[in-house]
């Protein structure tokens, strides 16, 4: 049979490099000392910064930015006299199109606005009241969509055009 001695083997798998008790107490002790040494430069590090708390600069400012309304409420006229194409043309459009500007058909030019008549009222208004390219939307601003309607029309018969003005909004029933 062969020698295998048992006890000698099996001392051998079990060894490590901790060989003395002095050994097993530094690894204990350094295994719980150094990582508490390590958040606490952490933290010294996060906290270590000169920042003010929130707030404490501009107490009446950082108060009044909290509270603020989320929305607005604005009271108009319902009554008022609406503007004429022109009108309306001159308060919200001719900022632009008189110039041309951001690509902005010119007013009365017939070659820069024959394809855009071309595509009908309602094409051309849902452009303005919504958009297109870098011209904002109009609808919602200070002018009814009732009368950037007839801005729209005023513009587009200018160029050529032969559109008819849209027919005034009935006034809603109490």
């Amino acid at each position: 049979m062969s020698d295998n001695s048992h006890a000698t083997g099996h001392e051998e798998d079990h060894t490590g490099p901790i060989k003395t008790p002095k050994q097993l107490l530094l690894a204990s002790f350094f295994s719980f000392v150094i990582p508490i040494f390590v958040i606490i430069g952490l933290v010294y590090y996060v906290t270590s910064g000169n920042k003010p708390a929130a707030g404490s600069v501009n107490m009446e400012k950082a108060i009044a930015e909290r509270i603020q309304k989320v929305g607005s409420v604005e009271i108009r006229d319902a009554n008022r006299e609406m503007k004429s194409g022109e009108d309306a043309y001159k308060a919200q459009c001719m900022a632009c199109h008189a110039a041309g500007a951001a690509g902005a058909p010119k007013f009365g030019d017939t070659a820069a606005w024959a394809p855009r008549v071309k595509t009908g009222f309602e094409a051309l208004y849902n452009s303005a009241i919504k958009g297109k390219g870098a011209m904002g939307a109009q609808g919602g601003g200070d002018l009814a969509d009732y009368e950037i309607a007839r801005a729209v029309v005023f513009m587009a018969n200018a160029a050529g055009g032969k559109f008819t003005e849209p027919a005034k909004p009935a006034a809603e029933a109490k």
